[in-house]
């Protein structure tokens, strides 16, 4: 691996309200999906301006450095690895290469590793969702133009004009690590393209739309309390 660090940025509960919960944003797990790095900066310049406090936010935008910085941006880590088909979910062991040989042909973009977790990013993500515990993990991606959902409760049915449609889950993924061993909900945002932002308005719009189903699905569970006069 080539050392480059791997950063966060938490937007915390205020001291003036209780929060609904922690939720986990990761952009740019696949190097070569530049949309998915260029969103998760948008969304913090958002809450740069905006944030209430509703939610404690933690950022990793750029969750792949080394395959998003190589000479020719790639899907895969410096190791030759997709990030998302390396999380120690418990089928790995049983699935993860036989799938990959004999569904995929080998394809070296789709390399789950040499073993589960064998990864340095990989292991440093399953030790954040360890140690922040998010209620709920989002995950953006490019370019199936659409909303995926992994684990409970309700999933939410758009976001701006993306559209849920569940793809199912792969050995390896954080969808099947996190949403189906774990139970966190996992939602996984495909825009339409790697290489081309969404329009400034269609960026808002997804933003709000994933705040009011946050906030519907988290009322469901928790009460927030203020402490204000």
């Amino acid at each position: 691996m080539l050392g480059r660090p791997l950063a966060i940025r938490d937007f915390p509960e205020l001291e003036t309200r209780k929060s609904l919960g922690r939720v986990l944003l990761i952009g740019g797990i696949h190097g070569d999906e530049f949309s998915a790095v260029s969103i998760a900066f948008k969304w913090m310049e958002i809450l740069d301006q905006h944030h209430s406090g509703i939610f404690h936010w933690r950022f990793i935008p750029v969750s792949n450095p080394d395959g998003l910085l190589a000479e020719k941006s790639m899907r895969q880590n410096e190791n030759g690895v997709d990030l998302n088909r390396n999380f120690p979910s418990q089928d790995w062991n049983e699935l993860a290469l036989a799938y990959w040989q004999e569904k995929t042909d080998s394809n070296s973009r789709r390399y789950p590793g040499p073993s589960a977790g064998s990864e340095p990013e990989v292991d440093w993500l399953v030790q954040q969702i360890k140690d922040f515990q998010p209620d709920v993990i989002i995950s953006v991606h490019a370019p199936y133009h659409l909303v995926d959902y992994d684990g409970p409760p309700e999933a939410p049915q758009k976001l701006g004009d993306l559209h849920l449609k569940k793809l199912g889950v792969y050995s390896g993924s954080l969808g099947n690590y996190a949403g189906v061993d774990l139970d966190m909900p996992v939602v996984t945002i495909e825009l339409p393209y790697a290489g081309i932002l969404p329009s400034a308005g269609e960026i808002s719009m997804m933003w709000t739309d994933l705040v009011a189903w946050l906030v519907e699905e988290r009322s469901k569970t928790v009460t927030p309390n203020t402490n204000e006069d």
